[in-house]
């Protein structure tokens, strides 16, 4: 069960050094958590993630980019009831949506090394086996006014990518925030063994879709080496995606039948 940020149980704040901070409610790149002190807590889905992305990040540099060191609690763990903690920094999401693809680049050219995580083996979630799908990998049964139309027309223009699989932070748009000096701030990875240009693309399928970017924002990363492909499966995984979530409807999918519109004209 993951647990709620409403209720931040004191037994964590002693874990993690703050039973004497006062706990402030905040939503961090629209995360719930509390603010105690110079500490951020807040509630994970999932402890096995948050436990290695906390190890990542905890020795991790990016060019250019701000990390929210993870804290570990009094005993060394990563992860207490469900709760993950990290050092507090200060942001504010802004629609700057080429600084974000920018982000995307340099965190993943910092995290090329990192070894596949065994938690990816057996992964069966919804957002790993939209991947699958649009890698061409597994096929699934997809809901066609939702998504399942527009996905198997754009299917056929899949081609071979020649890029390497990596660690990837798969879901970057709206978790990405900028400090007072307009630097980047990232609070966690959300793991994918993916080319790191499909993780970029798909903070530029996002924005296009649902945050309000410019068109030329595809344009302004085709110099990429394998954009058009990695943009492909970056609208392939977010209209699988949509295709299976069980609040999808024909008004949410608006944004994505724009997206799938412009990429299939640039392939």
């Amino acid at each position: 069960m993951v647990p709620q940020a409403g209720t931040l149980p004191e037994h964590v704040r002693v874990a993690f050094g703050v039973k004497d901070a006062e706990p402030r409610p905040v939503v961090w790149a629209g995360q719930r958590a509390w603010h105690c002190a110079e500490v951020l807590l807040r509630p994970v889905a999932d402890n096995a993630v948050a436990a290695w992305s906390a190890g990542v990040l905890e020795g991790l540099d990016v060019e250019a980019v701000r990390l929210a060191r993870p804290v570990r609690a009094s005993d060394g763990r990563w992860v207490v009831a469900g709760w993950a903690a990290s050092r507090f920094l200060a942001g504010a999401s802004e629609p700057r949506h080429d600084d974000v693809v920018s982000a995307s680049l340099r965190l993943h050219a910092a995290t090329a090394n990192v070894q596949r995580p065994r938690l990816l083996d057996n992964r069966d979630d919804l957002l790993a086996r939209s991947a699958a799908a649009a890698f061409g990998e597994r096929r699934f049964a997809l809901d066609e006014a939702t998504g399942g139309r527009l996905f198997t027309e754009l299917a056929a223009h899949r081609r071979p990518m020649k890029s390497a699989p990596q660690v990837v932070h798969g879901e970057l748009f709206g978790a990405v925030l900028f400090d007072g000096d307009g630097v980047p701030v990232v609070l966690d990875l959300v793991p994918f063994w993916r080319p790191a240009e499909w993780a970029a693309a798909v903070v530029a399928v996002d924005a296009i879709a649902w945050g309000g970017a410019d068109e030329g924002l595809i344009d302004r990363w085709a110099h990429l080496d394998e954009w058009p492909q990695a943009l492909l499966r970056a609208a392939l995984y977010r209209l699988a995606l949509h295709a299976q979530h069980p609040d999808a409807s024909t008004r949410s999918i608006a944004g994505l039948e724009r997206v799938a519109g412009l990429v299939a004209a640039r392939l």
